[in-house]
């Protein structure tokens, strides 16, 4: 059995509480550590942010309860209350796409996949990296190995497509596929980095990573696993990825007709003899051309490209001439922008038609290869197909049309985000108000949308931007917000998040949206543990919602800071942050904006004041705050902020050892949060009470020394 005082367990426990504060519970965990160690310490430590700080955090505490009985008895009962689990246990997923019908050659490169799976691992990861040039077959070649080693990879077939995320989200990806909730992911990277490697310990899984754009891209991707294949895809050899290469080459032309044969039949290839030496030579080798060519061998070859064309290139040409002029329109202005994926409404801003017909266009689109159909119906371009496109557009449509189709589309989504955001938030003075003819039809709808556009609303802040569409980079990134506070996506926001602080800065310095903006920040780089970046965004927006006169606004970005004090273990600052804010809201007259909100905002207040106080140890001050708090939720049927409020009642009362009173509140809160799906937070009272079973530990049930 591990010593629970021992310095690998006291580490351990930090590190545990620290990487859980995805959810709401894990702050709370977080919070009460940094209580535990102010109390420990006789004096206020600030909260470990790297992992130095926090071993010399573990040391202090080590040293503490190794001097003091009473105290190590504290410290076991917290400890007993915290999971360290270490890494997923659970199955993974085979989440692989779907391999080719018709695949044909490469069975040199197959028979080296094979050879790299079943070598002694003597230490050395199996990392491959395949390349070859766009539409050469590196993701189908990966794909089919896949699919045929099922067998050998019974944990799970891990796939992330690096297009267009960093290693932050991709790691997000993969441990879902692992079968991690959301609420579990730790914030910070190199915490899902660590997760990651630990739940690939014991596995034999497959992890492919597909279209990587260079070594450090991939780098925090990586596993050492015994039983782990890490198979990475890329347009070209990438410098520093010490891995067993294999470039992928075009098809001999026995192998090229092949293919043919498989995609069309021996009588059509049989039929296209006269033709067929010129396809073979036009698509020189490339899978894409070929499969491109494919539907119309029998027709007159196309006129040879340029000595520098290349076969895919050739391929989208002749595509290209084949499409009806509508579909060709929509094929180009859609092309002009590097979306990450386009459904039908998008496109039919874009193009400036309906949106039945852009679906039928991009149907004839995703025929002719010119688009890829994408798992949730979406459409996306290859990158040479997307800058053919462009160019195509700036030679066809000219400059003004082209603008014209980027910034309908980036209307599109601000009208989406505007109202997917009223949606999810409806009693958010945060939600711009602007007027949108979209709806949702109910809050889980409105997150659900914000959550599967945030690419293309993250890329549409980046157009308005280059624009100088200045308003419209503030609109877009106000919509985010109720996806930050409701799904978080940090990762993936905090890109638009920047632009938009920075574009309020420069032209609406002073303002409420860059008051709005600038607290919007603050929040996604809190929940990252990047404090030290939140801290002058949170006060940049204190700053601008006074120089706006908004006096709720000011408020709350007071409150935040408050808040983002707690995280950071500075109690006395935040009690004088939250205690600054309710002064503030005494501004708010009773017709003034804001002025039905504030008795909610008082007690939320009341309740961020209490749990200041129990980090500072007055707990009798601390209950009396959070008892007024609980008072006003009860009595307006908030149950959620209730379940909190007695929560922190409950670790309250647990730090003074009075552990029947604790049990109450425990149980008044899990039956508080029996209809709100909060599954994380009933998990972590079950956490607490087995905290109050410590009693056990020490044989008395009264206020603990120390």
């Amino acid at each position: 059995m591990i010593d629970p005082v021992s310095m690998s367990a006291i580490a351990a426990v930090f590190g545990a509480v620290g990487s859980g504060m995805a959810s709401e519970a894990g702050k709370l965990a977080w919070e009460s550590a940094g209580g535990l160690v102010r109390r420990f310490a006789g004096r206020e430590v600030p909260a470990p942010a790297t992992a130095d700080e926090l071993d010399a955090v573990a040391r202090m505490v080590h040293d503490r309860v190794h001097d003091d009985p009473e105290l190590a008895l504290i410290w076991t009962r917290f400890a007993r209350g915290v999971r360290t689990p270490g890494r997923i246990t659970g199955p993974g997923r085979h989440c692989l796409p779907p391999a080719p019908r018709s695949f044909t050659d490469r069975q040199e490169a197959l028979k080296l996949l094979d050879k790299e799976a079943r070598r002694p691992f003597d230490g050395r990861p199996r990392l491959v990296l395949l390349h070859g040039p766009e539409g050469i077959g590196t993701s189908t070649l990966a794909h089919h190995w896949g699919a045929r080693q099922t067998h050998r990879f019974p944990d799970g077939q891990l796939y992330a497509d690096l297009r267009t995320l960093g290693p932050e989200p991709v790691l997000t990806t993969l441990l879902r596929q692992l079968g991690l909730p959301d609420e579990e992911i730790p914030p910070t990277a190199a915490d899902r980095a660590t997760l990651f490697r630990a739940s690939l310990t014991d596995r034999r899984a497959l992890v492919v990573l597909d279209h990587a754009q260079s070594g450090a891209q991939v780098q925090p991707l990586l596993a050492s696993a015994a039983d782990v294949v890490t198979l990475v895809v890329a347009r070209h050899p990438l410098i520093g990825l010490d891995a067993l290469r294999i470039p992928v080459g075009p098809l001999t032309r026995r192998d090229a007709r092949r293919l043919l044969t498989e995609l069309v039949g021996k009588p059509t290839v049989t039929a296209a003899r006269a033709t067929l030496p010129a396809v073979l030579d036009r698509c020189a080798g490339s899978p894409y051309a070929l499969r491109a060519a494919a539907p119309r061998l029998t027709a007159p070859p196309q006129p040879p490209g340029g000595p520098d064309t290349d076969p895919v290139t050739s391929a989208i040409e002749d595509s290209y001439r084949l499409l009806s002029p509508d579909a060709a329109r929509l094929y180009r202005l859609t092309g002009l922008y590097d979306w990450p994926a386009l459904d039908a409404a998008a496109a039919a801003r874009a193009a400036d038609t309906d949106e039945p017909e852009a679906a039928r266009l991009l149907g004839e689109l995703a025929d002719a290869l010119l688009v890829e159909r994408t798992d949730d119906g979406r459409h996306r371009y290859r990158p040479a197909v997307r800058a053919h496109a462009e160019r195509t557009a700036a030679a066809t449509d000219g400059i003004a049309a082209c603008s014209a189709a980027v910034s309908r589309t980036v209307q599109h989504y601000v009208h989406l985000g505007l109202a997917a955001a009223r949606a999810a938030l409806p009693e958010s003075w945060r939600v711009p108000s602007a007027a949108t003819p979209l709806s949702y039809e109910n809050r889980g709808a409105g997150v659900a949308a914000l959550a599967a556009e945030a690419p293309n609303l993250v890329q549409a802040v980046r157009a308005a931007e280059e624009f100088g569409d200045w308003d419209t980079v503030v609109l877009l990134g106000q919509t985010l917000w109720p996806l930050q506070l409701k799904a978080g996506h940090h990762d993936v926001l905090l890109p638009a998040l920047r632009t938009g602080a920075r574009t309020a800065d420069a032209h609406f310095p002073g303002t409420r949206g860059a008051g709005a903006l600038h607290a919007q920040l603050a929040h996604s780089l809190m929940e990252l543990r990047r404090w030290d970046e939140a801290e002058p965004e949170a006060l940049a927006a204190a700053r601008d919602e006074r120089a706006a006169g908004h006096v709720r606004g000011h408020a709350s970005a007071v409150e935040f800071l408050g808040l983002l004090r707690l995280r950071q273990w500075r109690f006395a600052e935040a009690y004088s942050a939250f205690d600054e804010a309710h002064g503030i809201l005494d501004g708010i007259g009773p017709d003034d904006e804001g002025a039905a909100d504030l008795p909610r905002a008082r007690a939320l207040l009341e309740r961020h004041r209490g749990r200041a106080l129990r980090g500072l140890g007055r707990s009798a001050e601390a209950v009396a705050r959070l008892d007024h708090a609980l008072a006003f939720f009860r009595a307006s049927g908030e149950a959620y902020n209730a379940a909190r409020t007695l929560t922190d009642l409950a670790e309250t009362r647990l730090s003074e050892g009075e552990f029947t009173a604790a049990r109450a509140l425990i149980d008044e809160a899990a039956g508080a949060l029996r209809d709100e799906k909060a599954e994380q937070h009933l998990s972590y009272l079950r956490l607490l009470r087995e905290r109050c079973e410590g009693q056990d530990l020490s044989g008395r049930t009264g206020p603990s020394r120390g």
